[in-house]
């Protein structure tokens, strides 16, 4: 993978780099939004970008798959690089859009870096970044192509259903009448819809209907702002503005956090928080369908019963399973029958072999995979979702 004097030097320059990447990062984003602002304002997360998250996940993923590099020369960090992979697929990116952020990216790093930027070290590291590049372009080739579709199409409302007070259900169908490829229990759509100041900005959704439905069913939660984050532009513009009748923009269904084929006795835990709630309901769904007759464990903390998104249908399609157990928690007005306080496992069944399955905020996701590992569930058995910028990267490679 990474020649030998390359990882060398790289090995030797990656605490001075991996100590600036903050800094590099600002100032990648900074000069090639100066350069190029429709990528700002069609493609990148505007909210992210105002709160600093993308630049941290941009930093932890570079860090990540430098470090993989020079640990492990003969191999590469599959696992991140589909993650990845999928994200930049649902967003429509391009091959040539690589050239933009190389030609940006470095020249982020010889301001911040100046001298130390030897010939040697921006061979060495220009040589980790196409590594990375090329296999992220070939993977997103081969996803296209699995996709068979454009990367965009119209998609109509035909219906939005009001699950709690900011969780909104839209159903849609094709605007072409055409056929509706089916998905992977899990994965999600890019939405793309035009704000009002002309920007066309994208968010994803994960998919919470049962996968072989012709109507693509997601959940949207309206993001409030605070101090330090930016209102949700787009989860704002869904629930003000898009009603029964309008028409969005959708990519073809992407991700990799999707159940395992075969294994119809294995145990599974589906865990999550909050709005993290929409793919394990497509899981369960699609469990039910299968006729899954292994434990599954059904795992879910929120704010209140009122906050909870979509419990009915967890409730419903668990009850369809064999040997199904439902385990809630709320941090207020718990009903009988149900835990307060935040999800802890300490009294949870978990039994051996089981393979789980995370979404939620990090903290959660962190505390769950702590503790079924302290439980015997292997490290390789425990998979996540993260909505936003991958913050976890580092730990996931």
């Amino acid at each position: 993978m990474l020649s030998e004097q390359s990882a060398a030097t790289v090995r030797a320059t990656l605490p001075a780099v991996g100590a600036n990447l903050d800094a590099i990062t600002e100032r990648f984003y900074a000069g090639m939004f100066a350069a190029h602002p429709e990528l700002l304002r069609d493609l990148f997360n505007r909210g992210n970008q105002a709160a600093g998250t993308q630049r941290r996940a941009l930093a932890g993923s570079i860090a990540a798959f430098a470090t993989y590099l020079v640990e492990h020369p003969d191999d590469r960090p599959d696992a991140m690089l589909s993650r990845i992979a999928h994200k930049h697929a649902s967003l429509g990116v391009a091959p040539e859009q690589y050239k933009i952020v190389h030609e940006h990216l470095f020249a982020a790093i010889v301001e911040v870096l100046r001298e130390a930027v030897t010939p040697e070290v921006a061979a060495a590291w220009d040589e980790v970044y196409w590594l990375m590049a090329n296999a992220l372009i070939a993977l997103e080739k081969r996803l296209y192509e699995e996709a068979g579709e454009p990367v965009w199409r119209g998609w109509e409302v035909v219906e939005r259903v009001e699950e709690t007070a900011d969780v909104l259900t839209f159903r849609l169908r094709p605007v072409d009448g055409g056929p509706v490829a089916d998905f992977r229990a899990g994965q999600y759509v890019s939405v793309r819809v035009q704000l009002p100041d002309g920007a066309r900005q994208i968010r994803q959704y994960s998919l919470s209907g049962a996968p072989g439905s012709a109507l693509r069913q997601f959940c949207v939660k309206r993001v409030a702002g605070d101090a330090g984050t930016p209102a949700g532009e787009v989860s704002d513009h869904l629930h003000a503005r898009v009603r029964e009748g309008d028409v969005v923009e959708l990519s073809a269904p992407y991700g990799d956090l999707t159940l395992a084929e075969g294994g119809a006795d294995r145990p599974l835990l589906l865990a999550s928080a909050g709005i993290g709630v929409t793919p394990m309901i497509a899981m369960l769904a699609q469990l039910a369908q299968d006729g899954h007759s292994g434990p599954v464990t059904v795992v879910h903390g929120d704010r209140s019963p009122a906050a909870h998104a979509l419990r009915g249908e967890q409730e419903t399609y668990a009850a369809k399973l064999p040997e199904a157990s439902v385990h809630f928690w709320y941090e207020q007005d718990a009903p009988e029958g149900a835990r307060t306080g935040l999800v802890d496992l300490a009294d949870v069944d978990v039994a051996p072999g089981t393979r789980a399955y995370l979404c939620g905020p990090l903290p959660f996701m962190r505390m769950v995979r702590t503790q079924l590992l302290a439980k015997g569930v292997s490290a390789a058995d425990i998979h996540y979702e993260v909505f936003g910028p991958d913050l976890w990267l580092p730990q996931a490679a």
